[in-house]
């Protein structure tokens, strides 16, 4: 299902729910920017490779202070070796990029009494599950999904501890933000989260370079050509890399970052279990809204 489709559905069903509801619960949307880190980047953050983040949240409200939040949101992460400042890392001309649909559920916690204070901060860390599908680009500009070419041997039966690498990944989402609650029924929050994953493939790359030949025969020429690419770069080495030459970094796993502005709406009847059902309304006068 596409991820619009995905968004139209959960919304409807958040709607019809809540305009029969007095349950204190949030429909939220998010938007801000993804970025990844791992073999084909040169630290966090970097500028050049940071690609647009969209979601759709719904809360539920277990307390004043406390409450569960579901998610979906799509994003893309890229990386390449080509603005590497590592001339051994550029030569080596890696690339890749990848869809991200993420679904997660997490615990918040309001530092401060939520029905009381207007500007709390906030923390949250709970599960996620992702899908991603690296790819890259050939000479030619056409589209190559990566998985099927097994370029570092996954599957192949000459490399038995190397297994094909799932598409879809558990990860462990954890971060901060702050939020205001502009009105009864609305607040903004800027949000800041890490997704921290159990896979060292989102790009591609993990550890070393298997036989060319092996790869030849297993998968064809194309596996060949993206296993290696530092004969298609100025000053970089035409011959293939001996079996066992590092490729990447097995020791550290792939993570992400969603970084953006979460907008939230309280949304039913409004009478009855409320956002501030437990506390009454205080200090602001009106219901609590929460993210």
């Amino acid at each position: 299902m596409r991820p619009t489709r995905i968004l139209f559905l959960v919304t409807f069903l958040f709607s019809f729910h809540l305009s029969y509801s007095q349950s204190p619960v949030q429909l939220g949307l998010f938007a801000g920017t993804s970025n990844y880190q791992g073999d084909l980047v040169g630290g966090a953050f970097v500028g050049r490779f940071t690609r647009l983040a969209i979601g759709l949240t719904g809360s539920y409200d277990l307390s004043s202070r406390f409450s569960l939040r579901a998610g979906y949101t799509h994003a893309a992460l890229e990386g390449s070796d080509k603005y590497n400042s590592k001339e051994y890392l550029r030569l080596r001309n890696l690339s890749f990029e990848t869809k991200i649909n993420e679904f997660s559920l997490v615990g918040v916690y309001h530092i401060f009494n939520a029905d009381e204070v207007r500007l709390v901060p906030y923390v949250f860390g709970g599960l996620a599950w992702f899908h991603f599908n690296p790819f890259a680009q050939d000479s030619a500009g056409q589209t190559v999904y990566l998985k099927p070419l097994s370029t570092e041997g996954q599957g192949l039966a000459q490399y038995p501890a190397r297994k094909l690498y799932a598409l879809g990944q558990l990860a462990i989402p954890f971060g901060a933000g702050v939020r205001f609650a502009v009105s009864d029924r609305i607040a903004v929050g800027l949000e800041a989260g890490i997704r921290k994953t159990f896979t060292d493939y989102i790009d591609d790359v993990s550890t070393d370079y298997v036989d060319a030949a092996d790869l030849l025969a297993a998968r064809g020429r194309q596996a060949v050509d993206f296993a290696y690419r530092g004969d298609e770069v100025a000053g970089g080495d035409p011959a293939y890399p001996q079996k066992g030459y590092q490729r990447g970094g097995a020791n550290r796993k792939d993570i992400y970052y969603f970084t953006g502005v979460h907008l939230a709406f309280r949304l039913g009847s409004g009478e009855g279990k409320t956002f501030a059902g437990r506390a009454g309304r205080r200090g602001l006068g009106c219901p609590r809204v929460g993210l």
